[in-house]
């Protein structure tokens, strides 16, 4: 009789990301006796074997029921592909609910198809803005937005956002952040595998970088002046910089690489593990990705975001995060260092528990 009542679900994925924020989801609905039916669908939007392994092994995901393979493209050409190849699985399957994640093209593709079809859509993550239209997510936001039933949102300025836009109330539920959930299931397991040991640094005595995006590592001009600041803060704490593919490619075509080597610790990507592991234990974080100045705020680390906005508000407020510039990067840098010497306690935003994920499971039943 259980099975007979259960929700069908189908959760479309489509880069690294995402995995993090679909796994404590899908685990939860797993956990429900029953009610629910799930699939799990990724587009392949981003796929790399090696890198996507590492996430699907530490992250205990299953290997998805369907991949699109749809790889890469401009946007229009990647996002039209994608709806290509969707449309018949949605079809096939017929779920109670889709359920998106995040802002990438897959998100919004997925949802564009399941509005045409009278599907209902629920957005996990939703609400988050960034107000730059620079930027294909906020594009990729607004669309999910506006399309989806059912608006699971991270955060109360993310509800205000959505109600601004003129979206009805009934549509909002207010979740608290999957990626959390994620954080705080593994952060002992992290723990565990020590990474500053392995990497050869000292508990709170290091700064932890992650940069990828365009804007940042692109231009050489810009790229240039992150690595004279990154050698200038090496000189006084040892810095763990894993460079992606793409970053470490700019480095060498820029002629930057070798300089950068001499003085950072340049590594290899490393997994979702060790990369919390890294945060948690770093004097302070520089970074351009959106997770990890949630996953610092969490963990109470100071974070330095290399951008001009964020779509994460409340990590700025809440004290954990604070946009940086090129011009102002060292001073900033010295100044998080002090933060974290001095033992200030960050505070966090209220439902980031690790309990998002069954509040999404309730939502899904309840409708």
């Amino acid at each position: 009789m259980a099975q007979t009542s259960s929700r069908k679900i189908l959760h479309v994925v489509g880069a690294r990301p995402n995995f993090m924020k679909v796994a404590p989801v899908m685990r939860a609905m797993a956990a429900r006796d029953g009610r629910f039916e799930q699939r799990l669908v990724h587009t392949g939007q981003h796929y790399d074997e090696a890198m996507s392994q590492v996430f699907f092994d530490e992250l205990g995901i299953t290997p998805p029921d369907e991949n699109l393979e749809v790889g890469s493209g401009s946007h229009a050409a990647q996002t039209a592909e994608i709806m290509l190849r969707f449309e018949p699985v949605l079809l096939g399957f017929r779920p109670d609910w889709l359920v998106v994640v995040g802002d990438v093209n897959s998100t919004m593709a997925a949802t564009l198809v399941a509005a045409k079809l009278g599907i209902r859509t629920a957005h996990v993550e939703a609400g988050l803005r960034s107000f730059d239209r620079g930027m294909p997510e906020e594009i990729n936001r607004l669309v999910t937005d506006a399309l989806a039933d059912l608006l699971l949102t991270p955060s109360p300025d993310a509800d205000e956002n959505l109600r601004r836009e003129g979206v009805p109330a009934e549509r909002i539920r207010q979740v608290g952040n999957v990626m959390i959930d994620t954080l705080a299931a593994n952060l002992e397991r992290a723990r565990a595998r020590q990474a500053p040991r392995r990497f050869g640094v000292e508990p709170r005595c290091y700064v932890y970088v992650t940069l990828h995006r365009p804007s940042n590592v692109d231009e050489r001009d810009s790229l240039a002046a992150i690595v004279a600041c990154l050698l200038d803060v090496s000189r006084r704490a040892p810095v763990v910089f894993p460079a992606h593919p793409r970053t470490r490619q700019r480095l060498s075509d820029f002629g930057l690489l070798e300089a950068l080597v001499a003085g950072v610790k340049l590594v290899e990507p490393v997994g979702y593990l060790d990369s919390i592991g890294l945060a948690e234990a770093a004097a302070c974080v520089l970074t351009d990705s959106g997770g990890l100045q949630e996953e610092t705020t969490f963990l109470r680390v100071p974070c330095l975001t290399l951008r001009p906005n964020t779509e994460r508000p409340v990590t700025i407020s809440q004290g954990s995060n604070r946009l940086t510039t090129l011009a102002r990067l060292r001073a900033d840098l010295d100044e998080a260092m002090k933060r974290r010497e001095s033992g200030e306690v960050l505070p966090c935003p209220a439902l980031w528990d690790g309990k998002a994920s069954e509040r999404i499971a309730d939502a899904l039943l309840g409708t």
